[in-house]
């Protein structure tokens, strides 16, 4: 009797512990951002969103993988990245952002430097 309640119980804590650990990826704040890749450009559909989630379509129009980082205000800490994008493919970046500074950054054959801009997370409602 005893280790059946024990076994609901933590039964029970699993089960409401998985539902709140589940993330709805479509859940961002306002509209999707989106993000064209090709081999020499890295276009951005806004240079600044609320803070809270955002969520990035990347698609690949160029004739290399890509890469698709955000950056935060130093140019070299990595907030998110979706990595490996194939020629004519498209790809979701969720990440949770604080009001601030940050730089978006395309990287066509996944070398060097990457395209970078300047992105501003505003505050949120």
């Amino acid at each position: 009797m005893k280790t059946q309640r024990l076994v609901s119980l933590c039964t029970a804590v699993l089960a409401a512990g998985a539902f709140t650990a589940c993330t709805d990826n479509d859940s961002a704040s306002g509209d999707a951002i989106e993000v064209t890749s090709t081999n020499d450009e890295c276009i951005v559909s806004v240079e600044e969103a609320p803070s809270g989630t955002l969520t990035f379509n990347v698609s690949n129009e160029g004739d290399k993988p890509t890469e698709f980082y955000l950056l935060g205000s130093d140019e070299q800490q990595i907030v998110g990245e979706v990595e490996n994008i194939g020629p004519g493919l498209e790809r979701k970046m969720v990440v949770t952002a604080s009001e601030g500074d940050y730089f978006t950054s395309c990287k066509p054959g996944m070398t060097g430097d990457g395209i970078k801009a300047p992105f501003t997370v505003t505050h949120g409602d």
